[in-house]
């Protein structure tokens, strides 16, 4: 299946959107991957909740999830600002052409530190992390902050899953020590691990982009770039499942 990583940058999401429909019919895309809240400016660059501003960027995403079809693929996963219970969420959504817009995953871990000041604006959500299958693949969420949470990047490759996806917004003086978590979690897994990333700045804080394609040994096979925004690569979903009877996937870690 061709999967499709991306750098966005909110200053300028109509033009780099055009470029993204672009991209993704050339290639034929079966799956899109979005950064985490990428349809408004990183709002949690600030330190205090502002509640205009969270209802600003709930709406700006609710329209734009609404143009996902544009792009043309089959499959598109990203996450949204959404209200939900009476608290507030960061949540995974997956929109398909045949069934439409899913809400999955809701964000557990969360920052609280300069530039992501992400437990002042939204709530932490339960732990709760299950596969989504669907007919051709099976992909394991987690959101930005997750991927640090390696027993879930385990627990999803026991589970089966092929495609461990990681949509984040992340500093550019970080990028290294991302990747390496994202090689991590692939090799962990047993999976191909991808991830997409806000790129451009918000408020002093400048984006990484740097969204990456890893094997499910760790290999990089692909990454993002400000003159390689988007990125598509055919994966043969075989290899991840190959890869979980293989080292160190087969360890057994049930307790004795």
């Amino acid at each position: 299946m061709k999967a499709t990583i991306t750098q966005l940058d909110a200053s300028r999401l109509e033009r780099d959107w055009d470029a993204l429909k672009a991209h993704v019919r050339s290639e034929q895309s079966d799956l899109v991957l979005l950064p985490e809240m990428c349809f408004a400016p990183w709002f949690c660059a600030a330190p205090e909740r502002d509640d205009s501003v969270w209802i600003a960027a709930e709406s700006s995403h609710a329209s734009w999830l609404e143009r996902l079809p544009e792009l043309g693929a089959p499959a598109i996963v990203g996450t949204a600002p959404r209200d939900d219970d009476r608290k507030r969420y960061n949540v995974a959504y997956l929109w398909t052409g045949k069934l439409g817009l899913r809400w999955n995953h809701r964000k557990t871990y969360l920052p609280n530190d300069d530039g992501y000041w992400e437990a002042n604006w939204y709530d932490r959500a339960p732990i709760d992390f299950q596969p989504v299958d669907l007919k051709e693949y099976s992909i394991g969420l987690m959101i930005c902050t997750e991927i640090w949470f390696m027993q879930h990047a385990r627990d999803y490759g026991q589970r089966g899953v092929q495609l461990l996806l990681n949509p984040r917004s992340t500093p550019a003086h970080t990028n290294d020590k991302w990747l390496a978590g994202g090689r991590t979690a692939a090799v962990v897994s047993g999976a191909f691990c991808l991830s997409s990333n806000h790129s451009g700045r918000a408020d002093k804080l400048e984006l990484g982009g740097a969204g990456w394609i890893c094997d499910p040994d760790g290999v990089v096979l692909a990454s993002t770039s400000t003159e390689n925004p988007f990125v598509t690569l055919d994966l043969d979903l075989a290899q991840a499942d190959q890869a979980k009877s293989t080292y160190p996937r087969y360890v057994d870690d049930s307790h004795i």
